[in-house]
């Protein structure tokens, strides 16, 4: 795919995107129009022998996510079979029917008929969730798929916000505020449907697929799939728990609002918003931050700024004096709450950028063929994540912690799990390094970065210049790249736990070390046979003076027996000279200022090469001409 755009905005003006996503919005909006309207109704209007205004909100919201449980294994099976256009003006036309029994409910005033669609539409949402992300994947590129689903991600949060707005206003109308109601989901419904008929076609990514109806054997498969790939399945693990983190903050909003700020009912649909734009802006950040590709990078940073301002926020809401009720205006009259709103925004647009990555590594690297049931796999931890953070939540009050004190733990517990994960899946903690190397010490260029694949095999080969090169080069590549490296730097503090981290291996030169050579080039063969990608320095070394030195041949000893093997090479420019390159007499790493903060560096891809026409000399030539970068 070939479509560019300047930022992902532009992608509502194009038809692969657009009906897409208002299509998701008006569902999302739909969801939340109904759920809280009928909340406030069971709340404040009703009197229920069998349905207590306090268990309302955890009943609604319990029927909701079982589908979730229940059916997620089926969805992800049908969209992975189907056409995923088809499958969604299907799911839409279902809206509609459970719309029109929803708004009987609303007339004639039914609970359980309500109740019935609460269900109703968590299998609605069930259904349209694999086939969602799994169809962003087949129509935006790999440099599209962060903006796409930061849009996606903001629009959700935004439509949840109208959503359960226009909901409490809808449903508050004297007298018929419930057929209002009735009417306003119908509507979203028949939009929703309309828009879903401009999705452009999708095709099935496995046709002949078998369906297997047993939701708790296909379950138990999909988990399976999704471990098959680590970085996959531990970033299911990731999203699970920003979905638990994220819980615990939703669901206390009201009691938070009430009991800890003194605040009125408005002032809890005020944390709901502020929550939500910050969702939104963080969402709409990673496109921005990732340049345009999938910059895990970003999720350590989002998970350090969960956790820092979730501990503040334990800070900035304990020892508030009590008041009588405030409403919005005399809340935003006390300074002290100015705090409580930064730190939830701020946690929230942190947790934008913790999500937003993950999602997209997931599309990006799941298997076509099951990414739709890998999503739903994600869809079913996360609905369990769910589940447990209300369970331990509804513990931990009943123990007697406060809220702020929740809101401490759950930081502090963020910061706990995010170091777990990033120590077993090193890639993210790499990432960040490099993310914050090109970002705050050198402002790094990468020219003709699309000539870098983004499947199969490849041998890239690039000169050396600094103890940084291949830092640089993982944050130029959206694919996880295994370097060749120089033993030596293994021993170097700080770089060569980073290395081992990444998993470099190690070569020393065959006169000295016959036994470490031959094993490099045989772990590196394995790579290639893994359809994953190798960087060698055919230099062999960091070069002394900053000139290019001749290259040796050890990647034509690792394109042995692999004809289909593109080479290629690239050059990074302008690192002689800085902090990380050897100067001063044969020394790196001294005068940390020596060439200022932020100082340009470059990458330039060549065009990929056939193995047949590589040779060390024809490898050194092309390297040679790509150093000085074309202008911007």
């Amino acid at each position: 795919m070939s479509h560019e755009h300047p930022n992902q905005f532009a992608l509502l003006g194009q038809r692969r995107f657009a009906p897409f996503f208002w299509t998701q919005f008006l569902g999302a909006a739909n969801d939340n129009v109904f759920k809280f309207a009928f909340t406030l109704m069971v709340t404040y209007q009703l009197q229920l022998n069998w349905l207590e205004p306090k268990m309302a909100g955890l009943v609604i919201g319990a029927l909701f996510i079982l589908p979730y449980v229940l059916f997620s294994a089926t969805s992800g099976q049908l969209a992975d079979k189907h056409d995923k256009a088809r499958l969604m003006q299907l799911v839409k036309s279902l809206e509609i029917a459970f719309m029109a029994i929803a708004a009987w409910g609303f007339y004639t005033t039914s609970v359980p008929a309500l109740l019935g669609c609460v269900f109703l539409m968590g299998l609605h949402s069930t259904l349209f969730g694999p086939v969602k992300y799994a169809y962003m994947p087949q129509q935006l590129n790999e440099r599209e798929l962060t903006g796409g689903n930061g849009m996606v991600e903001m629009g959700t949060f935004v439509a949840i916000l109208l959503g359960q707005l226009a909901g409490g206003i809808l449903v508050d109308t004297p007298v018929v505020g419930p057929q209002h109601v009735a009417w306003a989901c119908l509507l979203l419904a028949v939009l929703g449907r309309a828009t879903a008929q401009g999705i452009p076609p999708s095709p099935s990514t496995d046709p002949h697929l078998v369906i297997n109806w047993n939701p708790f054997t296909e379950t138990w498969r999909n988990l399976k799939l999704a471990h098959e790939g680590l970085a996959v399945f531990r970033s299911l693990l990731g999203i699970s728990w920003m979905w638990f983190f994220g819980a615990v903050f939703l669901s206390n909003f009201p009691a938070f609002a009430k009991e800890v700020l003194h605040g009125s009912p408005q002032v809890a649909s005020l944390l709901l918003a502020v929550f939500s734009i910050g969702i939104g802006i963080g969402s709409l950040l990673c496109e921005m931050l990732s340049k345009r590709q999938v910059e895990i990078g970003l999720v350590p940073l989002g998970a350090i700024g969960m956790s820092v301002f979730a501990i503040d926020l334990y800070f900035a809401a304990t020892g508030l004096p009590a008041a009588e009720p405030y409403s919005v205006s005399t809340f935003l009259a006390v300074h002290a709450h100015w705090r409580v709103l930064a730190d939830l925004a701020l946690l929230a647009l942190f947790a934008g950028l913790y999500s937003v990555p993950m999602y997209a590594l997931i599309q990006l690297r799941a298997k076509p063929t099951h990414r739709a049931r890998i999503i739903a796999a994600n869809n079913i931890l996360n609905a369990i994540f769910m589940i447990a953070s209300s369970v331990i939540a509804g513990a931990m009050l009943g123990a007697g912690l406060t809220i702020p004190q929740i809101f401490l733990a759950v930081g502090i517990a963020n910061a706990v799990v995010a170091a777990y994960i990033f120590l077993i899946v090193p890639e993210y903690l790499l990432r960040f390094v490099a993310f914050i190397l090109t970002r705050l010490v050198y402002r790094f260029r990468i020219h003709h970065d699309e000539r870098l694949p983004t499947t199969g095999p490849a041998v890239l080969v690039c000169n050396h210049v600094s103890f940084v090169d291949a830092v640089l080069l993982m944050a130029a590549s959206p694919r996880p790249i295994r370097f060749l490296m120089d033993h030596q730097i293994f021993k170097t503090p700080v770089l060569g736990w980073m290395f081992n981290l990444a998993k470099a291996i190690p070569i020393a030169p065959a006169k000295t070390d016959q036994a470490t050579y031959e094993a490099a080039f045989t772990a590196a063969r394995a790579v290639l046979d893994d359809g994953e990608m190798v960087c060698i320095f055919p230099e062999g070394g960091i070069t002394r003076d900053g000139t290019l030195q001749p290259f040796k041949g050890g990647v034509m000893k690792l394109l042995e027996g692999r004809p289909d093997v593109p080479v290629i090479p690239m050059a990074l420019g302008n690192l002689w000279g800085s902090f990380f390159s050897r100067v001063e007499g044969g020394k790196a790493m001294v005068k940390p200022l020596r060439r200022g903060v932020w100082s340009p560096v470059s990458l330039t891809v060549g065009e990929p090469l056939r193995p047949e026409a590589v040779t060390p000399e024809e490898l050194r030539d092309r390297v040679a001409r790509l150093l000085t970068p074309p202008q911007a």
